[in-house]
């Protein structure tokens, strides 16, 4: 591996940590603040490994130790690839501004991810944890790694 392609391994990879770390921090302070510290991941890697049949009531969900820590390395893996992708379209951009739009249309596509899966499999998980929490960590999520790729990344332009 040459050092070009280590350096994006390691700025995607980094990123893709750093949006999972963030997402993770978002819903434990949420469920904290609600009483129910690690409901979200336990309620997600429920979902994950046992099938929404194992999800009849999500509101007396028991928070799982297990299942919290296999969510939490599956979304960072996730997360890691998610990196990776959004790595290889800034490199795409630094050659050529035109395809700065494509960051953009990543990114759309990364938000409207969780909510499209949700809906399909298990619609009940937007109702128990809150598409408005969500949608914040989302959020919160890509304006970290949108920071972090910038100052990685300062000269970096986007054309429309």
């Amino acid at each position: 591996m040459n050092n070009r392609s280590g350096v994006l391994l390691a700025d995607g990879t980094i990123a893709g940590l750093i949006g999972a770390a963030t997402i993770a921090l978002w819903f434990l302070v949420v469920d904290t603040l609600r009483g129910r510290p690690l409901y979200t991941p336990s309620l997600l890697g429920t979902a994950l490994f046992r099938g929404r049949d194992a999800l009849a009531s999500p509101e007396s969900h028991a928070i799982s130790p297990s299942m919290v820590l296999l969510f939490t390395l599956a979304h960072g893996l996730i997360f890691v690839l998610i990196g990776q992708i959004a790595a290889r379209l800034v490199r795409l951009a630094e050659k050529n501004a035109d395809y700065g739009f494509g960051i953009i249309l990543f990114l759309v596509f990364f938000l409207s991810g969780f909510f499209f899966v949700s809906m399909i499999f298990a619609a009940e998980l937007i109702h128990a944890l809150t598409w408005p929490a969500v949608l914040a960590g989302n959020l919160l999520a890509v304006a970290a790694m949108t920071m972090y790729f910038a100052r990685r990344h300062p000269g970096l332009r986007m054309l429309p």
